[in-house]
C-alpha cells in the first residue's frame, strides 16, 4: 500500500454537499466530515475519507474506524485506520471530479464540474463572503480591495505629506499637527506653505500687517510688511512732527530740573543753603532718566535723518531706472511695429502665393479649358441680388509660353441677356511672354455648356474682330471681355436639366491653335 503523503498541498476538508447539483451517493461521502470527498483516500477497511480528514484522524497514531463500528463490521486489524495502510482512491476522485456543481454564494450563477469548482472557482468567487482581517467585518470578496482601501475603519494610511503611518480614524488629528501639512497664508494667499515653515513666512510675508514702529509716539498706521519701508519714507515728516513735542517736553523738563545745590538768601544772612538730602537724590535720579531719554530721542532723529538720505538716493536710482525702462519700452515698441510691418508683408506674399497656386492647380497649356462651377443655385441668387453679378474663371494658356486667357460668366445675364440668359465672355489677359506673340489675337474660340449626359452640348463659336481693342496686346491686367450675351437661356437650366446636376455646371472653352 502507498503511504499517504503528510505534506500534501491540499489541507481542506470535504466539499459541501450543497455544491452538488445532483443527489450525492454515499460512496462519495467522507466518513469523517460527511461532506463530498476531496482528494479521497481509501483505508484498508474499504471506507473512504478526505485526505485532510484522514491525516487528522491518524495524526496521533492508528485509530479504530468508527464507520466500521456503526455498520457492525468492525474487525481488527482491518478496521484499524493507519496511514501506512491507506492509499489514494484515484478512481473515486475522477468520478467525483466529473459531478455537476454550482456555486453556493448568493448572487453567483456559476455552474460547472467539481473539478472546475476546485480549480477555478472555490475561494475565488466574487460573491463569497470573507472576513476583514482588520475590522472583522463580513464583506464580499469582490469588494475586499475597495473595503481595505476606502471603507475599513481600522485600515492604516500613510500621510501623503510626511509619509508617517497612521490609523484611518486618527489621520485627521494627525493632519492638525503634521509638520509637512500645507497651509495657506490668509494675507498673501500663497498656498502649500509647510506648517514647519509657516511662522517664518508670516514674519517675511509682504502682505502681513503690523503696527508702525512709531506707534508709541502716536502713529496709528497698520502697514503690510512689504510696504513698511514705503510708509517710513512717505511719513518721515509726520513721524518727526509726532516726535517733536516729546523731545521739547523732555528738554524743558531737563532744563527746569533744580541743581543739586544753589545759592539762596536765608533770613538776610546771604548764606549758601545745601539741598536737603532726600530731594537731592531724587533730582539726581530724575536728571539721569531725562538724559537717557534725550539721548534715545537724539538717536532716533539720527536714524530718521539717515533714512531720509537713503530714501533720496533710492528715489534717484528709481528715477534713473525708470528712464532706462522707458527707453527700453520705446525700443521694444519700435521693434514690434517693425515686426508687424514685416508680418503684413509676409501675409501679402503668402496670399499672392496662394492665388498663384490656385491658378496653377487649374491651369492648362493646350488651349482647352473645362470650368467646373459648383453651388450654382447660391451663386445665381447672389447674381440676381446684384451682390456678385459676374465671376471669372482661372487663367489658361494656348501653350506654356502662349496667350493667357480666361472666361467671364454672368449667371443672371448681361446686356441683352440680363434676366433671361447665361452670358459667357472670352477675355485676353496680359501674359509674361506677350512680346513674343502675334497680335492682334485672331484664333477661333469655341464656348460650350456641357450636357452631363454627353448628348447635346450648347455650343457657340466666334472669330475675333482684329480691329477690336478686346483682342489687341493687353496694356492692363486684362482686356475688355468679348463673347456671347445670349449664350444659354436660363430656362434650359430649370427642372431636371442635363446641364445642371448636383448643383454643378461645366463650361468648356476651346481655342483653335491652327497657325500658332
Amino acid at each position: 500500500m502507498a503511504r499517504i503523503s503528510l505534506d500534501c498541498p491540499s489541507s481542506l476538508p470535504g466539499i459541501p454537499l450543497s455544491v452538488l447539483s445532483v443527489p450525492m451517493e454515499n460512496k462519495y461521502k467522507c466518513q469523517q466530515c460527511l461532506q463530498v470527498l476531496r482528494k479521497p483516500v481509501q483505508a484498508q477497511c474499504g471506507h473512504r475519507f478526505c485526505v485532510h480528514c484522514f491525516k487528522q484522524l491518524t495524526s496521533s497514531g492508528p485509530k479504530p474506524c468508527e464507520a466500521c463500528r456503526q455498520e457492525e463490521i468492525y474487525e481488527e486489524p482491518t478496521s484499524i485506520l493507519n496511514s501506512n495502510e491507506a492509499f489514494p482512491d484515484n478512481a473515486a476522485g475522477r468520478e467525483i471530479a466529473s459531478l455537476p456543481a454550482r456555486c453556493l454564494n448568493q448572487g453567483c450563477s456559476w455552474t460547472g464540474s467539481i473539478k472546475e469548482y476546485e480549480a477555478q472557482h472555490e475561494g475565488r468567487c466574487e460573491y463569497e463572503r470573507v472576513q476583514c482581517e482588520a475590522c472583522q467585518a463580513s464583506i464580499l470578496l469582490k469588494d475586499k480591495d475597495r473595503h481595505n482601501e476606502r471603507e475599513c475603519e481600522e485600515r492604516t494610511l500613510n500621510c501623503k505629506y510626511c509619509k508617517v503611518t497612521s490609523n484611518f480614524k486618527d489621520i485627521k488629528a494627525h493632519d492638525e499637527i503634521c509638520l509637512k501639512f500645507p497651509l495657506q497664508c490668509k494675507d498673501c494667499g500663497k498656498k502649500k506653505i509647510l506648517r514647519e515653515k509657516f511662522n517664518d513666512h508670516i514674519k517675511s510675508c509682504v502682505k502681513s500687517k503690523s503696527a508702525c514702529p512709531f506707534s508709541d509716539v502716536g502713529c496709528k498706521s497698520v502697514i503690510e510688511n512689504g510696504k513698511l519701508s514705503d510708509h517710513e519714507h512717505s511719513s518721515t515728516m509726520e513721524h518727526l512732527r509726532l516726535l517733536l513735542p516729546r523731545v521739547l517736553s523732555m528738554t524743558r523738563t531737563h532744563a527746569e530740573a533744580p541743581e543739586t545745590g544753589e545759592w539762596q538768601e536765608d533770613s538776610g544772612f546771604g548764606l549758601y543753603r545745601a539741598p536737603e538730602e532726600g530731594s537731592g537724590a531724587a533730582a539726581s535720579t530724575q536728571s539721569l532718566d531725562l538724559e537717557k531719554k534725550v539721548n534715545a530721542l537724539e538717536n532716533i532723529v539720527c536714524v530718521l535723518n539717515r533714512e531720509v538720505e537713503r530714501s533720496s538716493v533710492t528715489l534717484e536710482a528709481f528715477s534713473h531706472q525708470h528712464r532706462l525702462d522707458q527707453e527700453k519700452i520705446e525700443n521694444l515698441s519700435n521693434r514690434v511695429r517693425q515686426l508687424e510691418r514685416t508680418l503684413t508683408m509676409r501675409d501679402l506674399q503668402i496670399s499672392e502665393t496662394d492665388q498663384l497656386l490656385r491658378e496653377l492647380q487649374h491651369c492648362t497649356y493646350d488651349g482647352v479649358f473645362v470650368w467646373k462651377i459648383t453651388d450654382f443655385s447660391r451663386r445665381r441668387q447672389e447674381a440676381v441680388a446684384g451682390r456678385s453679378p459676374a465671376m471669372f474663371s482661372p487663367a489658361f494658356y494656348s501653350s506654356k509660353y502662349g496667350y493667357k486667357m480666361c472666361l467671364r460668366l454672368y449667371l443672371n445675364g448681361d446686356g441683352t441677356g440680363r434676366g433671361t440668359h447665361l452670358s459667357l465672355f472670352f477675355v485676353v489677359m496680359r501674359g509674361k511672354c506677350d512680346a513674343l506673340l502675334k497680335w492682334p489675337f485672331s484664333q477661333k474660340v469655341t464656348l460650350m455648356l456641357l450636357d452631363q449626359n454627353n448628348r447635346e452640348h450648347i455650343i457657340d463659336a466666334f472669330r475675333p474682330d482684329i480691329t477690336s481693342t478686346s483682342f489687341q496686346r493687353p496694356i492692363s491686367e486684362m482686356n475688355i471681355a468679348s463673347g456671347c450675351p445670349l449664350f444659354c437661356p436660363l430656362a434650359k437650366l430649370a427642372g431636371k436639366s442635363p446641364y445642371l446636376r448636383d448643383d454643378t455646371i461645366f463650361i468648356k472653352a476651346i481655342v483653335d491653335l491652327t497657325g500658332l
